[in-house]
């Protein structure tokens, strides 16, 4: 069976016994409705404990009953969708799932025929097969030079944050001039929103001036971190950053920054701070930079020049340390005449907008109120202003450009728990820290850091490719990519971080890097060179035929790259095929659009079958891939800066025109969102309006027959969609197989528990004891078993919440009063205890 976020599966009966599984979400039924041509469309989710085993078209379980308006119209067994042809836009539907496997009564096995557990919540269907989700658009704002800006929501995220099984969604949003790291100019606030589905606004978070906006400085983790079944928050901040709370008007209501150490307040850093260089800035910069040239460490050890003169290729002409006059002289040399001379892109007298220096956090947030839960400071720090990094080694001199790529990620490193990856720099020097969030401290976990790439001259030299001073971790610089990935590459059980051509093991060692022998028409044959950075990355079963996983990437090395595609074995990192292109090779994608054809197709320069034959040089689009037809095949999203979006079939054309939407990201054409956040397994596609008053998300509505959990119980899925707003988007694929010809005897069922679930339980015992179902004695003592446990969760004492619902499900079973409780609520009620108890598991 093929690797997932977990090695261990759950028995393919009914309820599983979760007791070691991995921490995955409480969700509901996740019902939605749209009205389409032909009547009333239907989605909603099948969750992953409720699958009993497999058929030709799906997976088999639980079966389900649709209400329109309160009465029963259909009962739906072969998938999680349904059009109801006599229904209008007014009507109210809600499902209920229907056990017809033997299942327990009273904790004894028993054989029950068209049990049906609690209702959904009711819908009313959506008009032309979309929702917005209203926003509330920031203030238009003006940089210290003078320049306005506007703001449009960004990327996005979504994560249950209040434990009642339904997502809420947080919009990044980005000011007009944001910035990539490599070009020059002050750009707006970054603010992070929290919004309901009902579009209220519970809070907004300022990250502040000292937090440069752009694709490359902000990616927000938003999870359950510490298995109290709701989603925290966390990103980079600094002096500055604020939360803003609002009123039950939508007003602001108040204000609160973040905490600084002490340490930091003592030496004198304020929230009032304001590190953002002007050209006058970073002037005086470079001056205090080459009047201390004697102190630097790799000039005191030996490694770099000891004038600058040298660096430069000049006479020497000043003694050292250097006066305050001689270091303005040669900074009028370095500016206007070497940097030019490199290259006439290096224009650094109008260098302006960056921040290189004061302090760097890392913050949780409560996710549900956008409190701050804790404030670390955030590793490694920049040490300098790219210099150590490489960034004035090149001819394009690029001052905060390789020290500022940040990339983050959640992985599994214990097969049980969520981790936060944070990782800074993949161009020369490559780190990842990792930290576990409790409930009060971010712990962290390991460092893994490649160490410098030397350089025997920081103004010319080529730092790219050489290894890090780390003895194992050495060979991890310059493998990076705009994005991570996180997957169980090497099937035990625990997550690997796959950090663009190279993976990182879940302990923190090296697993390997990728490389391979240069080709005769590139600029050194014969030698063997680094796969290399890359702009795409994508991790998932590519291939059903081989064991384990495969990575499909793009490279951008050109002449010095030996490919600039491959295709590699996740576990190994070996080559399984690729090609040379000699250029930087910047899209590329995968998925089944060719269902004839056996496994998933690659394309980059030119379209692929999963074992490497080439089938047409021609090929799809390459922005962002989306799971939305009924057969499984997969589609593509197209439509950049000023285009309308499409959802298009390699087949079938166009699908889906989005009229009125936008996507994100520039030429990178990206949607807020693409990921399952309700309804059949298909990925819904949330785009920003034009205006961007909305989050238009948009749900598949073609009927299908294939019946498949939600997607978002995968964990690498899971996963994938909470890092999906890093750096260039990257689609979330599953840990298997999934295709147009997906075996489904193969899909991995995973042993999970869900710290939510003990939200869920309440409701529905708050609901059977209203209806009656469970009654007596027996109600007050399950009530009571039932609050203790709620209060040791709270108090952060899982374990003894587990041992309360183990007494929760023991008092159900060993009911003696029939007349107590419904066949119906004692299942219920048992399986959401089941749920929760895995949580024991640490």
């Amino acid at each position: 069976m093929p690797g997932g976020g977990t090695n261990v599966y759950a028995d393919r009966g009914a309820p599983p016994d979760n007791t070691n599984g991995i921490q995955l979400e409480y969700l509901d039924r996740g019902l939605v409705a749209a009205s389409v041509e032909g009547g009333q469309f239907l989605s909603w989710r099948l969750l992953a404990d409720e699958v009993t085993g497999d058929s030709a078209s799906g997976l088999t379980g639980a079966h389900f009953n649709v209400y329109r308006d309160g009465i029963n119209i259909a009962t739906v067994t072969d998938s999680t969708n349904y059009l109801d042809t006599e229904g209008t836009s007014q009507s109210l539907y809600s499902v209920a799932a229907v056990v017809y496997e033997e299942e327990v009564k009273h904790g004894a096995a028993n054989s029950v025929y068209g049990l049906e557990l609690g209702k959904s919540a009711a819908v009313r269907p959506w008009s032309g097969g979309f929702y917005d989700l209203p926003l509330q658009k920031p203030a238009d704002g003006v940089t210290p030079a003078g320049e306005g800006y506007t703001y449009s929501a960004n990327d996005m995220s979504v994560g249950d944050t209040d434990g009642d099984g339904q997502y809420e969604f947080f919009v990044k949003w980005d000011p007009s001039n944001s910035k990539d790291v490599s070009q020059k100019g002050y750009t707006g606030n970054t603010y992070v929103d929290a919004y309901a589905m009902d579009g209220t606004l519970k809070y907004r978070i300022d990250l502040g001036v000292n937090i440069r906006s752009g694709a490359h400085y902000t990616q927000m983790l938003v999870y359950d971190f510490d298995g109290d079944g709701r989603s925290e928050l966390m990103f980079k901040t600094a002096p500055g950053t604020k939360v803003i709370t609002y009123n039950q008007k939508g007003r602001p209501a108040k204000e609160r920054y973040i905490t600084m150490p002490r340490e930091d307040i003592r030496a004198g850093y304020s929230h009032k701070d304001d590190y953002r260089m002007s050209s006058d800035d970073y002037y005086e910069h470079v001056v205090d930079m080459f009047m201390n040239w004697h102190r630097h460490e790799e000039v005191l050890n030996g490694h770099w020049p000891a004038t600058l003169e040298e660096c430069f290729g000049v006479e020497q002409r000043y003694e050292y340390p250097l006066s305050r006059a001689d270091a303005e002289e040669l900074a009028d040399y370095f500016i206007d005449e070497y940097a030019p001379a490199r290259s006439s892109r290096n224009d650094l007298r109008t260098f302006a907008g960056f921040i290189v220096d004061g302090p760097e956090y890392l913050t949780v947030f409560d996710g549900d109120t956008g409190k701050e839960l804790d404030t670390v400071r955030y590793e490694p720090g920049r040490q300098d202003d790219g210099l150590m990094w490489g960034d004035y080694a090149m001819a394009r001199i690029e001052p905060g450009n390789r020290v500022d790529r940040f990339l983050t990620g959640v992985a599994y490193l214990d097969g049980i728990r969520p981790s936060a990856v944070f990782a800074r720099g993949y161009y020369t020097r490559s780190v990842l820290v990792t930290y576990q969030w409790d409930g009060e401290h971010l712990r962290k976990q390991w460092v893994a850091d490649s160490g410098w790439t030397s350089m025997s001259n920081p103004f010319n030299d080529s730092p790219h490719g050489r290894d890090g001073t780390d003895p194992e971790l050495g060979t991890l610089t310059t493998q990076g990519a705009h994005s991570l990935s996180v997957a169980d590459v090497d099937r035990d059980g625990k997550d690997e971080i796959v950090y663009g051509s190279a993976t990182v093991d879940h302990d923190g060692s090296l697993l390997y890097s990728s490389m391979d022998e240069m080709p005769a028409q590139s600029a050194a044959p014969g030698t063997i060179a680094r796969l290399g950075h890359g702009d795409a990355l994508h991790v998932t079963d590519i291939d059903p035929d081989r064991p384990g996983q495969e990575i499909f990437m793009v490279h951008e090395g050109g002449t010095y790259a030996p490919y600039g595609y491959s295709l590699r074995d996740a576990a190994t990192g070996e080559v399984i095929y690729g090609g040379y292109t000699g250029k930087d090779t910047g899209r590329g994608m995968v998925g089944d659009i060719e269902p004839e054809r056996r496994g998933l197709e690659t394309w980059a320069v030119g379209l692929w079958t999963a074992d490497g034959e080439q089938i047409s040089s021609s090929m799809p689009g390459t922005n962002m891939n989306i799971k939305w037809a009924a057969d499984m095949t997969t589609q593509i999203v197209n439509g950049a800066i000023d285009v309308t979006p499409v959802i298009e079939d390699w087949k079938r054309g166009v699908l889906l025109t989005a009229d009125g939407t936008r996507t994100n990201n520039y030429t990178k054409g990206t949607p807020s969102l693409v990921a399952d956040i309700f309804g059949d397994w298909r990925e819904e596609m949330l785009v920003r309006k034009t205006d961007s008053s909305a989050i238009r998300i948009y749900l598949s509505t073609e009927v299908t027959d294939r019946k498949m959990y939600t997607l978002m119980h995968d964990a690498q899925y899971r996963t994938g969609v909470a890092r999906q707003n890093m750096g260039y988007n990257q689609p979330s694929y599953t840990s298997f197989y999934l295709a147009s010809d997906t075996n489904w005897a193969d899909v991995p069922l995973p042993a999970f528990h869900a710290p939510g679930a003990l939200n869920g339980l309440k409701s529905a015992f708050d609901q059977y004891r209203a209806a009656k179902e469970v009654k007596g004695d027996l109600a007050s003592r399950l009530n009571s078993t039932l609050k203790q446990a709620q209060k040791q969760l709270e108090q952060g004492d899982a374990d003894k919440a587990a041992g309360l619902m183990t007494k929760f499900i023991s008092q159900i079973s060993q009911n003696q009063k029939e007349e107590q409780i419904s066949q119906q609520a004692a299942w219920s009620l048992t399986r959401y205890a089941q749920l929760f108890i895995g949580n024991t598991e640490k």
